[in-house]
């Protein structure tokens, strides 16, 4: 017989009421046996005369134990009996809703993760397991749905400079005509397409370590690598205003830098002519902060937060220019996520990007 909850649970009544039940009778024996309250006198018989009290059957039944007791077991083993059916009854009753969850958890697969058990009735323990499990269903969903949206979006950004490169080597062989400095501009072209093809790369793979999280943390200083990626863009169309101040923080200094990075090439990429950065990195209260304003075009508030989404590129406002991937402040969500951090992406009044890192101090991650 499979031993089901139901079961054990109806097991388990019967136990506890057969045991507090034989722990009652054996009360009743032992105050009957060993009353420690006195009997009741008997009736006084008169001198030379003789006893014509009378020992009823009922009276004889009352004053034995040992009949008593017996008496007591039978009703037990009636009672527990019924308190098994009672206990079976009531405890299908509260399982129920248990069976329900079961038969639609079974139903629910990689392709239908639509389905919720949304249980109804009071709010026990049955109810927050359903909703608990809800939630995560829900997540389990947005995963997946993410899941497959980057990896069409990776194939598409992978499949275009292919296209491209085989597009320009067809058209080279197909001329007969075509010089060597012909063919050297297709090749150029071509490498060219390879070298895009191998920062998305480097970019999807560096988003795939940020999102596996950290193996160990390492103490560094947001200002010391902000400055070292800032000598960089010396060159750069725009000013850059900087303001670094000591933020210590740990963790993988190779992903923070490739954050800073990222964070300043969109500020750069992403700019108008003769536009301006505004870099800024402080440690307060046991975090530290990096901040990177820029200006440029204006960005829809309702639409900022697709900013942090792999290949998500807005219509208006910052559009993919050159060799951008569409990657860059979706790496930057996942190092921030990996170090427990937070992230804050704010467009501003007038155009640009303010964004926000904020990273605990060490020995407060």
């Amino acid at each position: 017989m499979r031993r089901t909850v139901r079961l054990r649970l109806t097991l388990l009544y019967g136990g506890l009421f057969a045991l507090a039940g034989v722990v009652l009778v054996a009360l009743i024996y032992l105050l009957v046996q060993y009353s420690p309250f006195p009997a009741p006198p008997a009736a006084p018989v008169p001198p030379g005369g003789f006893d014509v009290s009378v020992r009823t059957p009922a009276v004889e039944r009352a004053a034995d134990p040992l009949r008593l007791l017996v008496n007591s077991l039978i009703a037990l083993a009636f009672m527990t009996c019924a308190a098994m059916v009672l206990g079976w009854l009531m405890a299908g009753r509260v399982l129920r809703p248990l069976g329900e969850m079961t038969d639609t958890v079974r139903r629910i697969t990689a392709d239908r993760l639509d389905r919720r058990l949304a249980a109804s009735g009071p709010d026990d323990e049955l109810k927050r397991l359903a909703d608990t499990f809800d939630a995560l269903l829900d997540r389990l969903e947005a995963a997946f749905t993410a899941q497959r949206r980057f990896v069409a979006n990776a194939s598409h950004e992978l499949r275009t400079p292919l296209t491209l490169q085989r597009a320009m080597a067809e058209v080279a062989l197909a001329d007969p005509e075509a010089d060597a400095r012909a063919l050297r501009a297709v090749l150029e072209r071509v490498v060219t397409a390879g070298k895009h093809q191998e920062r998305l790369i480097e970019a999807l793979l560096v988003l795939a370590r940020s999102q596996q999280g950290l193996d160990h943390r390492r103490p560094l200083d947001l200002a010391a690598i902000t400055g070292q990626a800032l000598g960089r863009y010396e060159d750069a169309e725009v000013r850059v205003d900087s303001s670094l101040r000591p933020a210590p923080a740990s963790g993988d200094p190779a992903l923070i830098e490739r954050l800073v990075t990222n964070l300043l090439d969109n500020a750069v990429r992403y700019n108008v002519p003769d536009g301006w950065i505004a870099v800024e990195t402080a440690g307060r209260s046991g975090r530290s902060t990096l901040r990177i304003s820029n200006s440029g075009p204006l960005i829809p508030p309702e639409r900022a937060h697709l900013l942090t989404r792999p290949f998500q590129r807005l219509e208006t406002g910052r559009k993919a220019g050159g060799d951008g991937s569409g990657l860059g402040l979706s790496i930057v969500a996942a190092v921030v996520e990996a170090h427990h951090g937070t992230l804050e992406v704010r467009p501003l009044p007038d155009g640009g990007l303010d964004v926000t890192v904020t990273l605990v101090t060490p020995g407060r991650a």
